[in-house]
């Protein structure tokens, strides 16, 4: 069941929570694609599905009543962003048309306050559908929710390609290039409606990642040593476009086991390492089989998610560069699978996996 909503939320400063707020709250909203429950005070909230409209101040069921994002985003009120809100495996993000400017609509701290899953609408990033350069259709560009700007997203790109295709109603299979800070991007959507990525070739020079980890496989850090906190893990760097650094264990150690790590605890220290000097995406992976890996993943500049793309990406490169895996793997995230294959013919990494709306929205700025 899709569901959309109109949300009114004020981008004021965080500070601390009222006297109103302390009290038991008759407005929060909760959404999934089965169940609808409502306790409203402080949003303006309107849901609409396919099936029923149900008024949050009324508490009414009207009539089926037909809305598509286009006719939704056409909207010119001044003073409002206008949003859809997507996930792509629980990775989430709120997607603005931004095809008539070649800035942004909204600034990395307005980005973070949206972001904010407390006080905003809440998600891992803010993406922005711009004009196409040097020949390509689109320019997708993302403010993370601590308000940095990482190269691409792969689960963004997915999400990014069902916006466009719901803005411009295509139909059926559609492909089109989208520019990216990672370079040329190709999405496909597929007739069941799943997205496959060409993600372009990944980046293995150590020095390019980057890492300062010393190549020890041609230009490659591969297997190499990495010191955490006096913990030696074995880690392979790859950028898809933004860095990665992928473990399958400490040195010695027996096969990860990603249900039992602390991820908050060590996430950050891997981010943040000194031989990271543009911080990096950290992948954990278990093994289950050589055509099925299981990970969990702490991003650069959003922490724990349920789901990273390039990085299940990075992840098959790693797994066939430390022989444990061959090139076409089912990855296991928290939010779901998705479909690795890096080509031999061609050297490009191919994703395919989901991506799904949420919701529908407006929020003053």
């Amino acid at each position: 069941m899709a569901i959309a909503g109109k949300l009114s939320l004020p981008l004021t400063p965080v500070t601390h929570r009222s006297a109103a707020l302390r009290r038991p709250l008759r407005s929060s909203a909760f959404f999934s694609s089965s169940t609808l429950q409502l306790n409203c005070s402080r949003l303006n909230l309107t849901l609409k599905s396919p099936t029923f409209r149900v008024s949050a101040s009324s508490m009414s069921i009207d009539a089926p009543e037909k809305t598509s994002p286009a006719s939704f985003l056409d909207r010119r009120e001044r003073g409002f962003l206008h949003f859809v809100k997507y996930h792509g495996l629980g990775n989430d993000f709120i997607l603005v048309d931004n095809r008539d400017s070649s800035e942004p609509k909204i600034t990395p701290e307005q980005a973070v306050k949206l972001c904010d899953r407390n006080f905003g609408i809440g998600a891992d990033g803010v993406i922005f559908a711009m004009p196409g350069v040097n020949g390509t259709d689109y320019t997708m560009r993302i403010f993370n929710s601590d308000g940095s700007e990482p190269e691409m997203c792969g689960n963004g790109v997915r999400c990014f390609a069902r916006f466009i295709a719901e803005l411009e109603n295509l139909q059926g299979k559609q492909s089109f290039t989208v520019h990216t800070g990672a370079g040329l991007i190709v999405p496909e959507i597929q007739d069941d409606g799943k997205v496959e990525v060409d993600m372009g070739e990944p980046i293995l020079k150590a020095s390019d990642v980057p890492t300062r980890l010393p190549a020890n496989k041609g230009q490659s850090a591969v297997k190499s040593e990495l010191d955490v906190d006096g913990l030696i893990w074995n880690v392979t760097c790859v950028s898809m476009g933004n860095p990665h650094c992928v473990t399958f264990g400490t040195k010695g150690g027996q096969n990860l086991k990603v249900d039992e790590l602390n991820l908050a605890q060590i996430g950050p220290k891997f981010e943040h390492h000194s031989v990271f000097p543009a911080r990096t995406n950290t992948e954990f992976v278990e093994i289950i089989s050589p055509s099925h890996l299981k990970m969990r993943v702490w991003e650069r500049g959003a922490g724990a998610t349920l789901a990273c793309g390039t990085g299940a990406c990075a992840v098959v490169v790693a797994a066939v560069l430390e022989g444990h895996a061959g090139r076409s793997c089912r990855v296991d995230l928290p939010g779901g699978p998705l479909d690795i294959e890096w080509r031999e013919e061609d050297n490009h990494v191919y994703m395919t996996g989901p991506a799904e709306v949420v919701f529908y929205g407006s929020v003053p700025l």
